[in-house]
C-alpha cells in the first residue's frame, strides 16, 4: 500500500493536464459510455455506471452531458463506439505497469502505447505479463484532516462496515475492501459522516519496486505521458520512491 499511497500523492501534484476540464470530461464520458453499454442505463442496477456518474458529478459535469452519453451508449443517439483494452508492460527498473484505455481506434492506441513505453526506457508486454502482481480491490481514502475521529475509531467503523483491511498512510486512512463489498462499505461509512478523497475500485500492487535517480525520473515522465493521453482512463503501477527522491520531487 505504501507505493500506492505515495504515487497518489505524486500524481496529485503532477496532474496539471487532468485539471483541464475538457480532457477530464472526455475521460469521464468514455467511462460512462462503456459502463452503460455493458451493464445498461439504469445506475441503480449498474454499479459501474453508478460510480462513473458519481465521479462525473464530483467533477461538475452537467447532467445533460451525462444523460446524452448514456443515450449514445444505448443506441438512442448516434455516437462513437469505444473499446476497452488493458495494456501491460514494464517501465524503467522493471516496474510493472497496467494501462486501462477506452479507444475508438485500437491500432492508433496500440502504437501510442508502444511508443510511450519505448521512449521512456520500458517495453510493452503481452497480456497477463504483470497483472498477476496486482489485486483488484476497493479503496476508500479518508484524509485525517476531514474527520475528528481518531485512528482506532475509523478502523473499527471500517471493519464493522465490512472492510477487509485498514492502513494508516501519512496523512490519510486507507480502507480496503473486496470489489463486491465496495459499495456497501462506502455507503455505511458515508452514513456515519465520513467523506472520501478517493473512492474507487482499483488495482493495488502486492509488492513495490523502489526507483531512484534517472530511473525514477524516467518513470515519472512515462506516467505523465500516459496520464495525459486522451485514451487512457487509469494507470496502475507498483512504482515507489524513497523519501529522498520524494523530497526532490516536492521541491521541483
Amino acid at each position: 500500500m505504501a507505493g500506492h499511497s505515495k504515487w497518489k500523492n505524486i500524481q496529485h501534484r503532477k496532474s496539471r493536464q487532468d485539471a483541464i476540464r475538457g480532457r477530464l470530461f472526455t475521460k469521464l464520458s468514455k467511462e460512462i459510455f462503456v459502463a452503460a453499454r455493458l451493464g445498461g442505463g439504469d445506475p441503480q442496477n449498474n454499479p459501474r455506471l453508478r460510480m462513473a456518474i458519481a465521479k462525473a458529478r464530483a467533477a461538475n459535469m452537467p447532467n445533460e452531458n451525462i444523460e446524452r452519453t448514456i443515450k449514445k451508449a444505448l443506441g438512442e443517439l448516434e455516437g462513437v463506439t469505444y473499446e476497452e483494452i488493458t495494456y501491460e508492460g514494464y517501465g524503467p527498473g522493471g516496474v510493472a505497469v497496467m494501462v486501462n484505455v477506452l479507444t475508438d481506434n485500437r491500432n492508433r492506441t496500440a502504437s501510442d502505447m508502444r511508443y510511450a513505453f519505448a521512449k521512456f526506457g520500458g517495453n510493452l508486454g503481452e497480456t497477463g505479463c504483470v497483472s498477476y502482481l496486482f489485486d483488484k480491490k476497493g479503496l476508500l481514502v479518508i484524509d485525517k484532516a476531514s474527520t475528528d475521529a481518531d485512528e482506532d475509531t475509523v478502523m473499527m467503523e471500517a471493519l464493522e462496515a465490512g472492510a477487509s483491511d485498514f492502513k494508516t498512510e501519512d496523512d490519510a486512512y486507507h480502507i480496503i475492501t473486496e470489489p463486491e463489498d465496495f459499495e456497501r462499505v462506502k455507503e455505511a461509512l458515508e452514513a456515519k459522516g465520513f467523506t472520501f478523497s478517493t473512492a474507487e475500485v482499483t488495482m493495488i500492487p502486492q509488492t513495490t519496486v523502489t526507483l531512484t535517480g534517472e530511473d525514477a525520473a524516467r518513470m515519472l515522465k512515462l506516467l505523465d505521458y500516459l496520464e495525459e493521453h486522451d485514451d487512457v482512463q487509469n494507470v496502475y503501477t507498483n512504482f515507489d520512491m524513497d523519501e529522498v527522491e520524494m523530497e526532490k520531487l516536492s521541491e521541483s
